[in-house]
């Protein structure tokens, strides 16, 4: 690597470890170049090169300063979606989606997988090796229904800090977050029920939905503060909704964290119509905010938020452990765990047990928020300069989703067919909805550390944006000759 590479990627770490702070001026030229005894040039080209990623900016006769982004890009509307009971229908689409995100030639903008080659993660798999030589003979047999207790203490401390106060008693240790969810949906309805969600909405939920012979509802969703509570109740007056399924902090797909007065009057609202909520909180440690969002389930005082969660987006999700907290419905969830995969990997949680306790997830999750911010707005600059204009984009809170709503006439899931020929894959919108809707948008990730291949893949996506549009626009014209 060459010399001024090596110095922009040192100062690029301090300003990522917030050893820099935004707004702050960055050492001179010459503190620099006998700091780390290289001439000149080579200091000048590092920030150049920094400059060019949107780190820094320089400013005359005064020097070079980290950037801090206050500027919120032109955000997607209020989702519209259709407001009555409806069965999920898109499970050709969604295994598409999958099958396409293992290919090798392919940079994947699509799935939802955190950062894997993170160095803050070598503490963990070093303890999962010293466990596969170490652990008893115990740890091949059956785990408690509930899971491991070392486990579930370690997660009831983390919970302190959303907000949740649990006793380990109160967890149940699933195979990820998926299988939390299906479990409280098992748990609760039956087949014909309705659950209300929020719109846009994770595919993987609204699937678990459609397998347990359930319909959905969609309910209007701010793309900054969340779910239209009047909207909400307008469809409780209207139907028999048992549950309500969301994901309040970190959002996936728009990336809003839903206000704190917004979460007490959810559960205010729950409790009036005896509504049973489902929380996915997968992404909450992942918040930009300190400290971290509360949780829903932090107001709740009778026990009918079922909080889930798993460590899949925070650290890896080949682990496959989850957890869920049910509250009332404690007897029922651990009915349904059995019938389904009885208990979990023992390994993984004790593993996991160790890395809480030793405070290697906190390290890892505070790294991999500075992270994600500053990918979020290098992603943010990039669909603004290369895709089409009157793109819309949110501006995610925490986590690494990015949700883009382009022109009208676009079929991100035409769009998604033609870059993944050329080698970039993206979420089309369809995918986030029971009713099909958004099919002008997409959704696309941010984990990687900002590179000239990710950038390339947003400019490749936003070329072939322009060429639908062209070509939609020749189309109409044609009809008018």
């Amino acid at each position: 690597m060459k010399l001024y590479k090596q110095v922009a990627t040192a100062l690029c770490e301090r300003i990522e470890q917030g050893y820099y702070q935004p707004g702050q001026k960055l050492p001179s030229i010459r503190i620099l170049s006998t700091e780390y005894d290289v001439s000149i040039s080579t200091i000048q080209e590092a920030y150049r090169t920094l400059e060019r990623k949107g780190l820094i900016e320089a400013r005359p006769k005064s020097g070079f300063y980290v950037l801090n982004r206050q500027r919120t890009p032109n955000l997607p509307d209020v989702s519209r979606p259709v407001q009555r009971p409806l069965e999920v229908s898109h499970w050709e689409e969604v295994l598409n989606l999958l099958s396409n995100m293992y290919e090798p030639n392919v940079i994947q903008l699509s799935r939802a997988i955190p950062d894997l080659n993170a160095k803050s993660l070598i503490p963990l798999r070093k303890i999962l090796s010293e466990l596969n030589r170490t652990a008893p003979i115990q740890t091949f047999s059956y785990e408690d229904l509930r899971g491991s207790d070392k486990l579930r203490i370690q997660l009831s401390r983390l919970m302190v800090d959303s907000g949740s106060l649990l006793h380990p008693d109160d967890i149940v240790t699933t195979t990820g977050c998926q299988e939390a969810l299906s479990v409280s949906l098992r748990a609760i309805c039956t087949p014909g029920d309705i659950v209300a969600v929020d719109s846009p909405s994770f595919y993987g939920s609204m699937l678990s939905i459609k397998a347990h012979g359930l319909k959905t509802i969609e309910i209007p969703t701010h793309p900054e503060t969340g779910i239209s509570l009047e909207a909400l109740e307008l469809a409780l007056d209207q139907w028999p909704i048992k549950a309500l399924q969301l994901t309040p902090t970190c959002n996936n797909p728009l990336g809003y964290t839903m206000p704190d007065e917004n979460k007490q009057k959810l559960v205010a609202l729950a409790a009036r119509y005896d509504l049973t909520i489902i929380e996915d909180d997968i992404y909450g440690d992942l918040s930009y905010q300190y400290p971290r969002p509360r949780t829903i389930k932090s107001y709740d005082t009778d026990g009918r938020v079922m909080l889930c969660s798993s460590f899949s987006k925070t650290l890896a999700p080949g682990l496959r452990v989850g957890w869920v907290a049910p509250g009332r419905h404690l007897n029922q969830v651990v009915h349904m765990k059995y019938v389904s995969t009885a208990c979990s990997a023992t390994l993984p949680q004790l593993a996991l047990a160790e890395f809480i306790a030793q405070g290697g997830y906190e390290r890892h999750v505070r790294k991999m928020r500075s992270r994600y911010q500053h990918s979020r707005d290098m992603m943010i600059d990039w669909v603004e300069r290369y895709f089409p204009e009157g793109t819309r984009i949110s501006y995610p809170q925490g986590g690494f989703l990015l949700w883009v709503e382009l022109p009208a006439d676009v079929d991100t899931a035409e769009l998604n067919k033609r870059t993944t020929r050329k080698g970039v894959s993206l979420a089309p919108g369809i995918l986030f909805s029971a009713s099909g809707k958004y099919r002008n948008c997409m959704r696309l990730n941010f984990t990687e550390r900002p590179c000239i291949e990710n950038e390339k893949a947003v400019e490749l996506i936003g070329q072939e944006s322009k060429k639908l549009i062209s070509e939609l626009q020749g189309e109409k014209m044609a009809v008018f000759v």
